[in-house]
C-alpha cells in the first residue's frame, strides 16, 4: 500500500542543512564512525588549492559579503540591529589603527601563533575571517570561552576577559551568540584537516597537537549545538569551495560532531542517505522561526500503530521516545531546550530528521 507522511513543524525548524555538495563527495566516509570518521574525512579534505596571505583580502568579497555589499565582520555585526560601524572592501583594509571601526584585517580564529605560522594553515580560509583590526589585536592570541568577568567589551558585545570555561582558567575571548557555531565549525574543521599537525605550540591553545584538548571540545559542542548552521555558513562553505576546492564537513554535516566526538547511537554516516531526505525537505512547508507544539499529518499509514518518535541530542544520545499512536494531536517538546537536535520517525524505515527546536 501507498504510504506517505506529511509533517507540519511548528515548533521545531526543519532546514535543509547541506549545500550544492558534489555527487560522490564524502562516499569514501560512508558506514564510519568516530576515529575511522575522521580520517576518512581528513583524506577526503586535505588536497586542496593553497592560497597566498595576500590572496585572501581578493577571496573576501565572495565568502564573507552582507547582503548589503559590505564585510561580514562577526567581531562587529549587530545581528538584531545596526552595526556601529561597517567596512567597505579594499576601500577599509588595514593599515594602522587606533580603536573600533578604523580598519579590517585576516583574523586566524586558531591563532597563528598556536601553529608557528605554519603553512597551508595560515591561509586556510575555513578559519580566517575579515574582523575589525582593533577587536582582532584584543583578541590576541587567546582561547575562546567564555568570560566571568570582563576586562573589554567591543562595541557588538564580543569580550575579552577571566575564563568562566570548566577546564581553563585562564583569560578567554568570547564571541556573541551568533557567532559560536560559526566558529566552533571552523575549529572542527580543524581537527579533521590538519589532525596530523601541532597546533598546540602554546600552551594557551585549545588544542593538544591536532586534537580539541577536553575542557575546548566540550565547550565547542556546545556552542555547536547552540548555534546551528546558518545560511550565510552554507554560502561561506560554497564560495570557499570555489577557491579551494575542499568542503567544511561540519558545515554540510552537523551531524558529524555526535558521529565522531559523540556517543552517536542512531547510525553511521551516511551522506547518501541525508542528501535523499533533502529533496523531500524542498516541498514541505515550514515556519521559521516558530514556536509551540510538533504536529505530525499522516495519510495512508498501513498501520499507524508502529509508528513511533524518537528525539536525539547533537551528541547521539537519546532525549525521549513517543508512541505516536497514543499521541494523535502531535507531540509537545515545550520542555526540550534550544538546540539542535535528530528526530528519528520509527515507522519501520526508520527515516531520520534534522531539526532545531527554539
Amino acid at each position: 500500500m501507498k504510504k506517505s507522511l506529511l509533517i507540519l513543524w511548528v515548533s521545531f525548524i526543519l532546514i535543509p542543512l547541506t549545500g550544492q555538495i558534489p555527487s560522490q563527495y564524502y562516499s569514501s566516509a560512508t558506514n564510519k564512525k568516530g576515529y575511522a570518521l575522521r580520517v576518512a574525512l581528513h583524506h577526503i579534505i586535505k588536497d586542496h588549492e593553497t592560497l597566498t596571505y595576500s590572496q585572501l583580502w581578493n577571496a573576501f568579497p565572495s565568502t564573507d559579503r552582507k547582503p548589503n555589499g559590505k564585510v561580514w565582520d562577526p567581531y562587529s555585526d549587530n545581528p538584531v540591529g545596526d552595526p556601529a560601524y561597517e567596512y567597505t572592501f579594499f576601500t577599509d583594509q588595514c593599515g594602522n589603527y587606533s580603536t573600533e571601526g578604523d580598519c579590517y584585517n585576516r583574523e586566524h580564529s586558531v591563532p597563528a601563533s598556536w601553529f608557528n605560522d605554519a603553512t597551508p594553515l595560515y591561509t586556510d580560509l575555513f578559519h580566517l575571517y575579515p574582523t575589525d583590526g582593533y577587536v582582532n589585536n584584543r583578541r590576541s592570541n587567546y582561547p575562546y570561552g567564555k568570560v566571568g568577568s570582563a576586562t573589554w567589551t567591543s562595541l557588538n558585545g564580543s569580550k575579552v576577559g577571566s575564563s568562566a570555561t570548566p577546564g581553563y582558567t585562564g583569560t578567554v575571548f568570547e564571541p556573541i551568540d551568533e557567532y559560536k557555531g560559526d566558529f566552533a565549525r571552523s575549529y572542527f574543521y580543524m581537527t579533521v584537516r590538519y589532525m596530523d599537525k601541532n597546533m598546540g605550540v602554546t600552551s594557551n591553545s585549545m588544542f593538544t597537537n591536532g586534537s580539541l584538548k577536553p575542557w575546548a571540545l566540550q565547550l565547542l559542542i556546545q556552542w555547536h549545538n547552540q548555534d546551528p548552521v546558518s545560511q550565510k555558513e552554507l554560502n561561506r562553505n560554497e564560495a570557499i569551495f570555489a577557491l579551494q576546492e575542499n568542503r567544511n564537513p561540519f558545515i554540510d554535516f552537523p551531524e558529524l560532531v555526535g558521529k565522531i566526538y559523540g556517543n552517536d547511537s542512531i547510525y553511521a554516516f551516511d551522506p547518501s542517505g541525508i542528501e535523499e531526505f533533502v529533496e523531500i525537505v524542498q516541498s514541505i512547508r515550514f515556519s521559521n522561526p516558530a514556536h509551540g507544539d510538533l504536529l505530525l499529518f499522516y495519510d495512508n499509514i498501513e498501520n499507524s500503530s508502529d509508528l513511533s518518535l524518537t528525539l536525539y541530542d547533537v551528541m547521539g544520545r537519546e532525549v525521549k521516545t513517543y508512541d505516536l499512536s497514543a499521541l494523535p494531536s502531535g507531540v509537545s517538546i515545550a520542555d526540550h531546550p534550544p538546540g539542535f537536535y535528530f528526530l528519528k520517525i520509527n515507522d519501520r524505515k526508520k527515516q531520520i530528521y534534522k531539526l532545531i527546536i527554539q
